[in-house]
């Protein structure tokens, strides 16, 4: 009989490499102080503004550092010691929430100051995601990556559930000061993981901080099939099925509900993303990683897809669920391939193009969703993205040898 414990998350990196545990912990704590402070943020802004524009404006603060310093921070992670460099961002992004707590203290009440330290704390994220994956890289072999990858969504998606829950509570409690104090203090414990660590100068000396290495990554990134292909299949998903900006439609004109069920909707996906990352034991025992990658994002298209063909609320919470167990499954793939089929020297700038469509494909997703529901409707609109999401992994899966082919043990 099988032994149920092997479906759980594989912790084996955790239990045999203590560096990698301090760095895993420390950046469990800090993502969620982080997406504590996000959450408190827009409060903060909803409270001085009364306007969900203006809170839907943190974000587009937010956009233009993530994305420039997201490309031109791959350059600098594959020039700089990784290590150093994590301990600059992680104490930049410290002091953003330092002072986010002291204009919460003050009762400053400038909405600019809120915009501001949003923006720069977007750009020190988006040195230091890139920056920290490559540090995992070097941490663990390549053989325990995969269940590295997991161990992240693990995190990610109970942080996820969480952070608004406590961030809340906290509010309610004590003001907003009392969740950036509570990230300052999270901080602490990232810096500890990291400074243990040996120092980690990129392989083959670095290179040069310029826009010349970045267009060097992209470069790369096009020229190697097997990398291009993860990232494209990964914009299928999130660039042409993503549903979220049609939730709130769904609930009041399809399923016939209130915020009870658009909450209920959002929350499906990440439910079931954790029940995966819970279970993701077998997942660094396949061998076939590509083709895997590729059947996840084909059940995401056609869960998302068939949403809109169902009336039943309790069916569609179903079929999220299993977009969001697969949109795991995907997301430890491509991290897992792209960690081991990227060269030392360039992983910096691989994993910031890796961060930048992580990040913006679901806004590209949102936008498609919800300018095809103006001209159309909302029903139409996600059947529309789920089966293109479908179709297009079915052509690519047909036409691309490279990723149906690929097995853990080529890397």
């Amino acid at each position: 009989m099988p032994d149920p414990r092997r479906l759980l998350a594989d912790i084996r990196p955790l239990r045999e490499y203590p560096a990698y545990r301090r760095l895993w912990i420390g950046q469990s704590l800090s993502s969620l102080g982080s997406f504590m402070t996000g959450v408190a943020v827009a409060i903060q802004v909803y409270d001085l503004t009364g306007s969900s524009f203006a809170v839907g404006a943190v974000g587009l603060a937010t956009v233009v550092p993530t994305v420039v310093l997201g490309l031109l921070g791959g350059s600098i992670v594959d020039a700089v010691d990784r290590r150093k460099l994590v301990l600059i961002t992680s104490l930049g992004l410290m002091v953003v929430a330092i002072g986010l707590t002291v204009q919460a203290f003050l009762d400053l009440r400038q909405l600019w100051l809120l915009y501001v330290l949003a923006a720069v704390g977007a750009g020190f994220t988006a040195v230091d995601m890139p920056a920290r994956r490559t540090i995992t890289a070097r941490l663990l072999p390549p053989e325990r990556l995969a269940a590295a990858a997991a161990l992240h969504q693990l995190n990610f998606q109970v942080t996820l559930i969480l952070a608004p829950l406590l961030a809340g509570v906290l509010t309610a409690a004590a003001g907003p000061e009392a969740v950036y104090i509570a990230d300052v203090v999270t901080f602490l414990a990232v810096l500890y993981g990291v400074w243990r660590l040996a120092p980690m100068p990129p392989h083959g000396g670095g290179t040069t901080v310029s826009f010349r290495a970045v267009a060097d990554g992209l470069a790369y990134a096009r020229r190697n099939r097997l990398i291009a292909s993860i990232f494209l299949t990964d914009l299928f998903a999130t660039g042409l099925a993503m549903p979220s900006a049609l939730f709130p439609a769904l609930a009041a004109t399809h399923f016939h509900g209130g915020p009870e069920t658009v909450g209920l909707l959002y929350s499906s996906i990440g439910i079931g993303g954790l029940v995966a990352a819970v279970l993701s034991g077998p997942l660094s025992q396949l061998r076939y990683q590509g083709r895997a990658m590729l059947v996840a994002v084909g059940i995401w298209g056609g869960s998302i897809a068939a949403v809109g063909f169902t009336s039943w609320l309790w069916l569609a919470v179903a079929l999220l669920i299993l977009a969001g167990a697969s949109d795991i499954v995907t997301t430890v793939f491509r991290a897992t391939i792209l960690q081991v089929n990227t060269p030392d020297e360039l992983r910096g700038r691989l994993n910031s193009l890796d961060f930048v469509i992580g990040a913006g494909g679901p806004r590209v997703g949102d936008a498609r969703a919800g300018t095809v529901a103006g001209v159309t409707d909302p029903v139409v609109s996600i059947i529309a993205g789920g089966l293109a999401c479908l179709t297009a992994v079915v052509v690519q899966a047909a036409t691309t040898r490279t990723l149906t082919g690929y097995t853990a043990d080529q890397g």
